[in-house]
């Protein structure tokens, strides 16, 4: 190899896109060597990884959006169940059709999401702290809609007589999978999920205005940026993307449950950790998240092949988040 050929690969080497890559194909190596039998060589494994990780992928967008911004949100699970819970009662109880439900849903989880970008950007409040205070706020009002059950198509009306509704024509819709089942709808949702962040990052004056108040807020103030009104409009999308994966989570379970989603934010924040976005902010792309949910997605996987059992999967996600963190360190 000539030299100049060796300098471009080791500066390729060096990117942050080249290492997430690293990852994911040491995860599709592990897989093959530990196939379970050869499970791992069929399609339909693979078909179910991707729509088992889709709900979190659509989570890790909005964290992706938030953590360039030098963020954190960890409210998206409640915001996540709350949505869940407001979907299944306006198209069951409530009898509304989708194209009214869906559109107030994403109204809300956006609308929350923007009280706690306002809660960062104008008290000045730690983001930590406002999307803890959220997070606890967002799941005690989805046991309040709910009254701390599921919502199911088994109704009781005034009267307190009970009975069945028919599930909602959307749910299937949601639930369903094209190209003779090789593919999920709720993955088409989540792959759209990432091209809208990628369009948002990458061609639209809001994605500079993200990045310039992740890399330096004072310098993108300075520099005419409005740095409150990006904070609040991160914050909403992140929102945004709950309420899409609450919508997702509904109609694949069939009801809205507010216990729903427990803990998914550790999740949506190691996919983008893992595909190698900056926890410091101004650094990072949802391309790189993508990687990052392939990769949690075929770790999860394996071990679920493997029947490893689940503290085992929480330990070893854990310690891949910090090899992640640290091989992002040592290569600044």
């Amino acid at each position: 190899m000539s030299p100049v050929w060796h300098a471009k690969l080791r500066r390729w080497w060096a990117t942050p896109v080249a290492r997430a890559f690293l990852a994911l194909l040491l995860m599709i190596a592990i897989g093959l060597v530990f196939n379970a039998d050869g499970a791992f060589f069929r399609w339909s494994v693979h078909r179910d990884m991707l729509r088992q990780v889709s709900v979190f992928g659509m989570l890790a967008c909005g964290m992706t959006v938030v953590i360039i911004t030098a963020g954190i949100d960890l409210s998206v699970s409640s915001l996540l169940a709350l949505s869940a819970v407001c979907f299944a009662w306006l198209t069951m109880p409530r009898g509304w059709s989708a194209v009214l439900a869906i559109p107030l849903v994403l109204a809300i989880g956006a609308a929350l999401g923007s009280v706690s970008g306002t809660l960062v950007a104008r008290m000045r409040i730690q983001p930590f702290i406002v999307t803890l205070a959220m997070m606890v706020f967002g799941r005690g009002l989805a046991k309040v809609v709910s009254g701390g059950r599921k919502i199911t198509n088994y109704v009781t009306d005034a009267d307190g007589n009970s009975y069945l509704v028919d599930l909602p024509s959307i749910f299937g819709i949601i639930d369903s999978r094209i190209l003779g089942g090789n593919l999920s709808i709720v993955t088409i949702i989540f792959l759209v999920c990432v091209l809208v962040t990628w369009i948002i990052l990458s061609r639209l004056r809001l994605g500079r205005y993200i990045y310039a108040v992740g890399g330096n807020e004072e310098a993108a103030r300075l520099s005419g940026v409005p740095v409150r009104r990006t904070l609040i409009t991160a914050y909403a999308l992140s929102g945004l993307f709950a309420a899409v994966a609450g919508i997702c989570q509904a109609a694949q379970e069939t009801h809205g449950d507010p216990e729903t989603g427990m803990a998914y934010e550790l999740d949506a924040i190691a996919m983008v950790v893992i595909g190698g976005t900056s926890l410091a902010g101004g650094k990072g792309s949802v391309v790189l998240t993508l990687i990052g949910v392939l990769t949690i997605g075929y770790l999860q996987k394996i071990l679920s092949l493997n029947a490893a059992p689940e503290a085992t999967r929480l330990m070893l996600t854990g310690a891949i988040i910090i090899c992640a963190v640290l091989f992002q360190r040592g290569k600044r």
